[in-house]
């Protein structure tokens, strides 16, 4: 028989017809349409409680520790320093809510992700004031500067793979070797001015290169 939800009254009424003996047992199950293992479930559990339905008081498990007032605490401490050490913050729940905890149960919530630094020293009136400096040029007037370099250590990856409990190991380069370094200017029409040299780029080179290719370019685009 499929389940479907039986009311309070119809169970109540089929036990008292039963203890009554005003009908059969089959002439109760045919008319609140019961199944016979249902019946008798149902019959045992009023005999146990004095109803015909279980009744679930408060919620299942283990009693929370935390309170919200103990979460957004600690939600705070992380927001104001990120970088709390794990068995740092059950000691400031002991000191400061007098609360006992495990660190586990603060790490089954808070997950440890790559930090995202913001420059202490930036200053948001001057990023306001170079927006605004800025602005007065076209897009056309701009040029962007970067240096990159290449050794044979470049290609190397640092992440692997293999299975669980063992390490991933690979041979890998170890010395610098042959170093290439690369500088270019980047405007929206594309990378118009590139050069590269063998090592780093030095004061000389880097003010050869925009004496000799930065400016030759602009003046020939103008």
């Amino acid at each position: 028989m499929p389940f479907r939800k039986i009311s309070h009254d119809v169970k109540l009424a089929a036990v008292k017809l039963h203890e009554q003996n005003i009908l059969s047992l089959e002439q109760i199950l045919n008319c609140v349409g019961l199944s016979e293992s249902t019946f008798w479930r149902m019959l045992k559990l009023w005999h146990e409680t004095g109803d015909v339905v279980r009744h679930n008081y408060g919620p299942p498990g283990h009693p929370r520790v935390l309170t919200l007032d103990d979460v957004n605490y600690l939600l705070r401490l992380v927001n104001h320093c990120p970088d709390w050490f794990l068995d740092e913050l059950p000691v400031l729940l002991s000191d400061n809510r007098f609360i006992s905890i495990h660190y586990t149960t603060i790490y089954r919530e808070l997950s440890c992700k790559k930090l995202k630094k913001i420059a202490k020293e930036r200053n948001e009136n001057k990023q306001a004031d170079f927006i605004r400096r800025m602005a007065q040029y076209e897009p056309e007037e701009l040029g962007f500067l970067d240096e990159t370099s290449k050794d044979e250590r470049t290609l190397g990856r640092s992440n692997g793979r293999s299975l669980m409990g063992t390490h991933a190991v690979k041979k890998q380069v170890f010395i610098h070797g042959h170093c290439l370094s690369g500088l270019g200017l980047l405007t929206v029409d594309g990378m118009i001015a590139i050069s590269v040299i063998e090592g780093s780029f030095t004061i000389a080179s880097f003010k050869t290169f925009i004496e000799g290719d930065v400016v030759s370019v602009f003046i020939t685009m103008n």
